[in-house]
């Protein structure tokens, strides 16, 4: 069962990898999150997978800020502000039900609120780095 369990995990952390690098081209679809999902489950169904993605040059930064001090960096604001907005724009122009539009709106400005709201990282450093390896 522990190999059952493990190779479980090891399949949600690879979906969720391929999901958020979806997530990088499609508007509507969020990236750190999934990746975020994707170390999580990694890290209990292969530690070395989930050390690649902490280290990889694209993922690994904003998962280390998150990860070492709830914190989201600018760039990835940036970014996700932009999505949001233009998932707000095709939205507005694509759905007839004005209902579901403006819960969908709103649902998007509130999480584009909170995202804002969060701090930006101080920076995590190779000895930060070791410890958020070591859990």
């Amino acid at each position: 069962m522990h190999s059952l369990r493990r190779a479980l995990y090891l399949a949600l952390a690879w979906v969720s990898f391929a999901l958020g690098v979806v997530g990088v081209f499609m508007p509507l679809m969020p990236t750190t999150c999934f990746m975020l999902l994707a170390v999580w489950a990694a890290s209990r169904g292969s530690p070395r997978f989930a050390m690649w993605i902490r280290e990889h040059p694209r993922f690994g930064p904003t998962v280390l800020a998150w990860e070492g001090e709830r914190a989201i960096p600018r760039h990835a604001k940036w970014v996700a502000g932009i999505m949001l907005s233009l998932s707000i724009m095709v939205l507005l122009v694509t759905l007839s039900l004005v209902w579901l539009k403006l819960l969908l709106v709103a649902g998007l400005t509130l999480l584009g609120v909170w995202i804002v709201t969060r701090p930006e990282p101080a920076g995590v450093a190779a000895g930060s780095m070791a410890r958020l390896v070591r859990r």
